[in-house]
């Protein structure tokens, strides 16, 4: 329950808000009690079971004491205006008590409306912030399609199961307690009673209700295990097809969805019972009550008169619709607090790439980039081992390996991707930890591997990351640079057009040269291509590759690659086997050490 706590701190937010609901719920509250305290003494005096009052009594602080101020008040009624006018002024004031009840009863809402939803719009607002700010780490480690069900499915579950229940928490005890010191002061022996079945009637929920929360914690895990699956299938149509496999896909997600759904229904059964049982013990209790105090009323041995019995039995039965609220309300708490869970686990995650409070800024790359005795791990996989190199400012430095050699690990450490486990990484001489990380970032225009673009135009895709607005001439200008302007001037809409999702309706090529438009657009100072042409055919690749020429010059550019054909121009090449680096040298240096190199060249050339 602590985790649904933490979702309900986020009220403190509309503290002002939450004091306008109370109040409106009190006075709710006053204007129901108002009409039940006046009717049952009114129809006494009405139909001669009590006698009228002539004489002013007094007013005395005591429950004796205001009921016969308020018969006083209800005989002079009945003398002034008649017993029939009598009666048309109660029932009209009874109506008026009513409709202020229900208006306030509606202004309390109208207004706990706005509190749950914008604690709602708080919590997917902070779990979108902290899944931006969390390492890549975080994602390999975790599905990324449990993590998609947690912010859409478990917020929902929580606004529909938690914070539906804000209504009934600032609203029903306001009238228990109410309804509560109402019996008290006509009963006090009585109440004695109600106050032990009540604790009774409590244990019996909580006992139904423990296994609700473990069974809901086990549904939402079941939803993001479906959430993932038609993340992947997505994902992996084409190969899908290509293999035959829809029956084996289709009978696993039907294996799956009919688990949660068998879950799913004993849920449901155990919140559902909530108010059954709640009612059945409700309508218990009254009947204790009933036999109880009218043994007590008959047997003479209870000063509590016949009338006021009724009125206690009356107010009684008030309490219990805020009870079985208050009662349906803890088993929604219950099953949401699996999604509260949920969602406290992602904000709860540590960050790991951590900004020093002290951290320096940086503005521009003036020396080098060096690596310094530089380690990492991916918990207990070792990628780099003791690396230590210098990268100089305006030279095209090439690394080249085998397949998780540690090459796209290097890049990533530069722009704090991930942080060293071992070494230290400077930019001109100061540690990279000790810098602020959007600077460092800002530094580098990176190129990916898989170009990655968004389901926006070409336009903002190019400008992804600059708040301002940019002027169209700097834009076509870099996407000129990026071999880029052509294609995209012959789209349906040119540099406004929309590509779809993941940029679906271009080409591989055409989306490679977007993204190194996009990383040109920044003017960086370091330029990073990770793997830029593997994936094109020959024609992209060599448009590719002409953009990477044509923007190196004057720039420190670090470019990783498979293909060694795309590295022969660099001013040296960084050979990484097994975490080291084993070669350093250009391209023919390296060809006659008959090294690493020598035999990948080769490989390739025969190939």
């Amino acid at each position: 329950m602590k985790n649904v706590f933490k979702m309900l701190k986020y009220i403190l937010s509309y503290r002002i808000l939450l004091g306008t609901v109370v109040g409106f719920n009190l006075l709710a509250v006053v204007f129901s009690m108002c009409s039940l305290v006046m009717v049952i003494p009114f129809l006494d005096l009405l139909f001669g079971k009590a006698a009228i009052i002539h004489d002013y009594p007094g007013f005395v602080l005591s429950s004796s004491g205001v009921q016969v101020f308020l018969k006083y008040y209800l005989s002079q009624i009945i003398l002034n205006y008649g017993k029939t006018d009598a009666l048309i002024f109660i029932c009209v004031l009874v109506v008026v008590s009513f409709f202020f009840k229900n208006l306030n009863r509606y202004l309390g809402l109208f207004y706990i409306d706005a509190i749950r939803n914008n604690i709602v719009l708080d919590i997917r607002n902070n779990l979108y912030h902290r899944i931006l700010i969390l390492p890549l780490s975080y994602f390999t480690e975790n599905k990324k399609g449990d993590v998609m069900s947690r912010i859409s499915n478990d917020v929902q579950e929580v606004e529909w199961s938690i914070m539906s229940s804000l209504v009934m928490i600032f609203r029903d005890p306001i009238s228990i307690v109410a309804y509560l010191i109402i019996l008290i002061s006509i009963s006090p022996s009585l109440t004695i009673i109600v106050l032990v079945l009540l604790p009774a009637t409590s244990f019996l929920i909580n006992r139904i209700g423990k296994s609700l929360k473990e069974k809901s914690l086990a549904v939402q895990q079941r939803m993001g295990l479906i959430v993932s699956v038609i993340e992947e299938t997505i994902a992996g149509l084409r190969i899908i097809k290509a293999f035959n496999a829809i029956d084996h896909s289709n009978y696993k997600f039907k294996k799956i969805n009919k688990n949660y759904t068998g879950r799913m229904i004993g849920v449901y059964r155990r919140r559902d019972l909530a108010a059954p049982l709640s009612e059945m013990l409700s309508v218990l209790a009254i009947v204790i009550i009933l036999m109880i105090g009218s043994a007590l009323v008959i047997g003479g041995k209870s000063t509590l008169e016949a009338d006021l019995f009724i009125a206690y039995i009356l107010v009684f039965s008030q309490i219990i619709p805020p009870m079985q609220s208050c009662t349906s309300a803890y088993y929604n708490i219950l099953k949401g607090s699996a999604s509260a869970t949920r969602i406290q686990e992602i904000l709860d995650a540590k960050e790991v790439i951590i900004e020093k409070p002290d951290a320096k800024p940086i503005g521009e790359f003036k020396q080098s980039i060096e690596f310094r005795n530089v380690s990492f791990a991916y918990e207990k996989e070792t990628v780099l081992n003791h690396v230590n190199y210098t990268i100089p400012k305006g030279k095209t430095i090439a690394i080249v390996g085998a397949s998780g050699a540690g090459k796209s690990t290097m890049a990533d450490l530069i722009a704090r991707f991930y942080d060293t486990t071992g070494g230290e990484i400077l930019i001109d001489g100061i540690p990279i930890k000790d810098l602020v990380i959007p600077d460092v970032r800002a530094l580098i225009g990176y190129v990916p591997q898989e170009p990655i673009l968004f389901n926006d135009s070409v336009y903002n895709n190019i400008c992804l990351g600059i708040e301002e607005k940019v002027d169209i001439s700097k834009v076509i200008e870099a996407a000129k640079a990026a071999n880029a302007h052509e294609f995209i001037t012959v789209l349906e809409h040119g540099y406004d057009t929309e590509i779809g999702d993941r940029g679906c309706k271009l080409s591989g090529g055409q989306k490679q040269r977007i993204c190194i438009a996009r990383a040109l657009l920044k003017k960086p100072p370091l330029l990073v291509f990770d793997e830029a042409t593997s994936a094109q055919d020959s024609e992209s690749e060599m448009l590719i590759q002409q953009s990477m020429q044509a923007v190196m010059k004057n720039r420190t550019v670090i470019v990783i690659a498979h293909k060694l054909a795309t590295v022969q121009y660099a001013d040296e090449i960084v050979v990484v086997d097994k975490g080291e680096i084993v070669e350093t040298g250009r391209h023919e240096d390296l060809i006659t050490s008959k090294g690493i190199y020598q035999r990948l060249y080769e490989l390739q050339t025969f190939i």
